[in-house]
């Protein structure tokens, strides 16, 4: 079983940072970060392979958001600059061990979930 806890979530102003993180315990094959606003739908923001460089970040956050793990720490992060108040909502950590469609960012496509840490930036 994967438990996922993450960590780092608060309130910032417009044009700051925060950095997420990701601890996992159990065995993964992905894990990505996920956000869902109230009243929208959930959407993936960052994911990437275990053990690998290569990361998907939609092209609507590339610049802005930056995802990395450390393996040793079996942990994700996900460093946000720049933040907009639209970037606030609820950020979830999400893995998964067959991986098959992880670059797509799609919730269907990641097995285990973490319980999401606040993220919100005022204008």
């Amino acid at each position: 079983q994967v438990r996922l806890v993450e960590s780092g979530g608060g309130s910032v102003q417009a044009g700051g940072s925060l950095r997420l993180s990701c601890a996992a315990s159990g065995y993964t094959g992905c894990m990505a970060w996920f956000r869902q606003a109230p009243g929208k739908e959930r959407e993936g923001v960052g994911g990437m392979v275990r053990g690998s460089t290569t990361t998907s970040v939609p092209d609507s956050e590339k610049g802005r958001f930056t995802v990395s793990q450390d393996n040793a720490k079996n942990t994700l992060y996900l460093q946000m600059n720049s933040l907009k108040p639209e970037d606030t909502a609820m950020y979830y950590c999400a893995a998964d061990v067959g991986c098959r469609k992880w670059w797509s960012l799609l919730q269907g496509d990641f097995s285990y979930w973490g319980q999401g840490t606040q993220v919100t930036v005022s204008s």
